[in-house]
């Protein structure tokens, strides 16, 4: 354990606990003035195709009103711990490299202890490399690309040393610096390995204001997901079967973003860094999903649309 990430204070988690109770029955409710504002600059002009594959992971079933602030239908919904795999024909790389091997141990164990029973996967969940080896036909890897640096998207990278890692420059510094890691961040996976840092320099894309082309041809498009960290990305990606965006945890599950309904407070409250600014988000995504499969990192089902056995994207209704 070498990094151990802030501990939240007393009131912070008093918060979280008191959050969690109002919004189950007074939910935060949706900025109408807010969502009007939102313009879509489009989508990009891709001249490529890529192929999203999820790689296999064993879901934990979590009471829906745990995930989806004041939402009691269905009563239990599947989260899990999934990692993706993009193949451009510039390069493949991996998605949110999201379960080290001994992940209590080596990732876990750094967490906050109100966190670890929260957030603590099922004992069954496949480690990502034992779940990219399992994969056959997949090319190399040539690089990882997480969404945000908490440890359930970066600590995959412990298992596949010299892997160089993308990452949004605001991220970087906002998990390097200081003293501590900041809540929920681990900083072991970026430890001697190459990280080339990009900025979202590029202009708006669909309902987000700002982007990255990561090959310069349209097909993967980086954008601002900001607010669950402040370097927070998503992965908006043209398939043969549409565009898809990988939205890390910007939001946990799709019914937050169909209903425009925040994380709940706990342990929401002490994973997002910045409330309101995630709301904001949510906002956006709820827009974006007319035009392309919002892909929620943690939602089992969803990204079960993306498995090796299922053929095709489906629109998330």
């Amino acid at each position: 354990m070498s990094d151990p990430s802030r501990q939240p204070s007393f009131l912070e988690c008093c918060g979280a606990v008191t959050g969690l109770l109002i919004g189950a029955v007074r939910p935060r409710r949706v900025d109408e003035r807010f969502l009007r504002s939102i313009t879509d600059a489009g989508l990009p002009n891709a001249r490529h195709t890529v192929k999203v594959t999820a790689l296999a992971q064993v879901p934990r079933s979590v009471p829906t009103a745990a995930v989806v602030e004041g939402t009691f239908k269905p009563r239990r919904i599947g989260s899990s711990l999934t990692s993706f795999v993009v193949e451009h024909p510039q390069a493949t790389f991996m998605v949110d490299p999201a379960v080290c091997i001994d992940a209590e141990n080596r990732a876990i164990a750094q967490l906050p202890a109100l966190l670890r029973r929260a957030v603590r996967p099922p004992a069954d969940t496949i480690p990502t490399i034992t779940a990219l080896g399992r994969e056959s036909g997949l090319p190399a890897l040539d690089f990882a690309l997480p969404t945000h640096a908490h440890w359930d998207h970066m600590c995959g990278l412990l298992d596949l040393p010299g892997l160089p890692v993308h990452m949004h420059s605001t991220e970087h510094s906002w998990v390097s610096q200081g003293p501590i890691a900041p809540v929920g961040g681990v900083r072991d996976s970026l430890i001697d390995r190459s990280v080339v840092q990009y900025e979202l320099d590029g202009p708006p894309v669909l309902t987000f204001t700002r982007s990255h082309d990561l090959f310069g041809d349209g097909s993967i498009v980086l954008v601002d997901l900001a607010g669950h960290t402040p370097g927070s990305i998503g992965i908006l990606a043209h398939t043969e079967r549409g565009w898809i965006l990988l939205a890390g945890d910007a939001a946990w599950h799709a019914l937050q973003i169909t209903d425009l309904r925040q994380k709940s407070a706990f342990p929401g409250g002490l994973a997002d860094e910045d409330r309101d600014q995630t709301f904001k988000t949510l906002h956006r995504l709820h827009l974006a999903r007319h035009f392309a499969t919002v892909i929620p990192t943690h939602d089992h089902d969803a990204a079960g649309l993306l498995s090796a056995s299922s053929d095709a994207a489906h629109p998330v209704p």
